[in-house]
């Protein structure tokens, strides 16, 4: 949960974490945007690395991009600290999710000064709970981690793109060019992974918590799941033997981890299994353990995962 803290430290918890409407929502109207100390350019506040990622595709070296949640820590369970707080009163537009936190909503309404774009509004969100895929004990409101579909980072650069022209006009056709730039690459990596995911020996794949609801939705992919979308419970002796029975029925080969989350239960069932592990990562976080260095190579990482998974021809 993301919590404003007194004093400047992190903690890093185990895991507990189409255009439909756009939610561009401004409290002031400067006539100028706020800017990075000292260069005059404007300040972008993305909380999480996906959503910093899309402004920083979109803005380029036009404005700064800031990330509250830093690389190597679970989103789901990071506190702010006041400096950061203090950011977002100076930034020229926020980036983040709403329902993805309800303290980092707040802290959002009640400190963001400036514009803000609200993700989830922008796209169809998921429930967190689909069938078998997930326990019912999951209370998150719905599935956050829709950067995981290609589309909606498109619909996200977009919106970024023509707000932040709206607050720097003399920059707003670089802006546009930008996003368009990042669009042309997010619709060559949606076609390789729906080219990459088609024929396989099984449309089914089983991962540490749900996160990937959003993926498999695209893809038109199964996904079952040790946790939730949070994974803040434990999973129960009831859930894990289901779970096995899937993936013997399925011919599952894999059981997927995160990096950064204990591999322990992935572990556990593929021994129990005589399966495998490997690793696929729902981008909350780039680190040196990331298999690539940004968005766009650790999701083709995870297709090349998932084919070799699934048995893709």
């Amino acid at each position: 949960m993301f919590r404003v803290k007194e004093e400047p430290r992190r903690r890093m918890a185990a895991l507990p974490g189409l255009l439909v409407a756009v939610a561009v929502a401004a409290s002031g109207c400067a006539a100028s945007p706020s800017s990075a100390p000292g260069d005059g350019r404007p300040v972008v506040v993305a909380a999480v690395y996906p959503l910093g990622y899309a402004a920083s595709r979109v803005v380029g070296d036009l404005a700064r991009v800031d990330i509250l949640v830093p690389p190597g820590t679970e989103p789901h369970d990071y506190e702010l600290s006041g400096r950061q707080v203090a950011s977002l009163r100076s930034a020229t537009l926020v980036v983040y999710q709403a329902g993805l936190d309800a303290a980092l909503d707040e802290v959002v309404t009640q400190s963001a000064t400036g514009a803000v774009v609200e993700t989830g509004s922008l796209v169809t969100l998921r429930p967190p709970i689909a069938g078998a895929e997930e326990p019912a004990t999951d209370t998150y409101g719905y599935d956050p981690h829709t950067w995981l579909d290609p589309t909606y980072m498109a619909t996200f650069a977009s919106v970024i793109a023509t707000e932040m022209g709206r607050l720097d006009p003399a920059r707003a056709a670089a802006y546009q060019a930008n996003a368009a730039a990042f669009q042309a690459d997010l619709t060559s990596l949606d076609d390789d992974m729906r080219a990459g995911l088609t024929g396989c020996r099984t449309s089914t794949f089983l991962t540490t918590h749900a996160a990937f609801g959003y993926l498999a939705d695209r893809y038109g992919l199964t996904q079952l799941a040790i946790a939730g979308v949070g994974a803040e419970d434990e999973p129960s002796p009831k859930h894990l033997g289901e779970l096995a029975l899937q993936a013997r029925a399925h011919g599952l080969t894999t059981v997927f981890f995160e990096t950064l989350l204990s591999p322990d239960y992935a572990t556990t069932l593929a021994d129990d299994l005589g399966l495998r592990t490997d690793v696929l990562d729902p981008i909350e976080g780039v680190t040196p353990a990331s298999r690539g260095t940004d968005y766009l190579e650790i999701m083709r990482s995870n297709l090349a995962a998932l084919r070799q998974a699934n048995g893709c021809d």
